[in-house]
């Protein structure tokens, strides 16, 4: 995305996986910020950014409480493109147990007004397909408010519409699947680190583990033609409108395995010119 081009996002997600934090990392970030603007008011707020030359960054937080929210949704966002608007639409996540935790945590009342844990599954059927629209899911389920700072720091990075930012994130099995990832790769096909009993208090970021693995039969053109695929991917993906990818790697506890590879697949798209970054998920667990 070019400098002087307006930068617009549409936040939306679950109730309670973080709307109001992230449009607050937005604001820090000197963008405009509108919380829970009515979908019907989209339209001519759209007609006022471009009536307005100042206003070149700008947010908007919109949720599930809004009626007939899906069709107008998606009716405003075409809207929004009819008019020359190139907005990201970024759709936050979370697991159910943490949405369940925090609301009762908080003794909110959930949008929907169910039970709580009824009330998240039903959000959760009714924003699948949009969820497939967004430009980047952010899973919330376990990140800090500086992590997902950070994360939206990373979405304004882009440099052209036609830019991929990739993000490389490790992980393990034992701890679920990350809620964001596009793709998922899983290492347990290589010898786990753990049971060797010099290396089990270590991680994939000390040398030894890069050592021991590198010496495994197949890891060199695994390593390789991973990377391979992901860079030929990537043209397909900016093709359907993506400009942000999640690559999740896996393995049993997310220390070992999944950790090296993660650094060694970020060196490789990054040696390729490819905008990436890399975060560790459970490597402290």
């Amino acid at each position: 995305m070019a400098a002087n081009k307006r930068k617009i996002f549409i936040i939306t997600g679950m109730s309670g996986a973080g709307k109001s934090q992230a449009l607050k990392s937005f604001e820090d970030l000197g963008f405009y910020c509108v919380d829970n603007l009515p979908i019907a008011l989209i339209p001519a707020f759209a007609a006022l950014i471009n009536a307005r030359h100042y206003l070149k960054h700008v947010a908007l937080g919109i949720d599930i409480r809004e009626g007939r929210f899906f069709k107008d949704f998606i009716r405003s966002l075409d809207n929004l493109s009819k008019l020359g608007l190139d907005y990201k639409l970024v759709f936050l996540d979370a697991s159910d147990e943490a949405l369940t935790q925090r609301f009762s945590e908080t003794r909110h009342r959930h949008p929907l007004g169910k039970n709580i844990a009824a009330a998240v599954t039903a959000e959760r059927r009714i924003l699948t397909e949009l969820k497939s629209r967004a430009n980047k899911v952010i899973d919330t389920s376990k990140l800090a408010l500086g992590e997902l700072k950070e994360i939206i720091s990373g979405l304004l990075e882009l440099r052209r519409a036609a830019e991929m930012k990739i993000s490389v994130i490790s992980f393990g099995y034992k701890y679920g699947i990350p809620l964001d990832a596009d793709l998922v790769m899983d290492v347990r096909f290589l010898p786990n680190p753990y049971y060797v009993p010099a290396l089990r208090g270590k991680t994939g970021l000390d040398a030894a583990v890069g050592r021991y693995l590198r010496g495994k039969p197949g890891f060199g053109n695994f390593l390789k033609g991973y990377a391979e695929q992901i860079k030929t991917l990537l043209p397909l993906y900016v093709k359907e409108g993506k400009s942000y990818l999640t690559v999740a790697i896996g393995c049993t506890g997310g220390r070992h395995r999944s950790v090296y590879i993660a650094c060694e697949l970020a060196k490789k798209l990054a040696a390729g010119g490819v905008s990436v970054s890399e975060y560790h998920r459970d490597i402290r667990k």
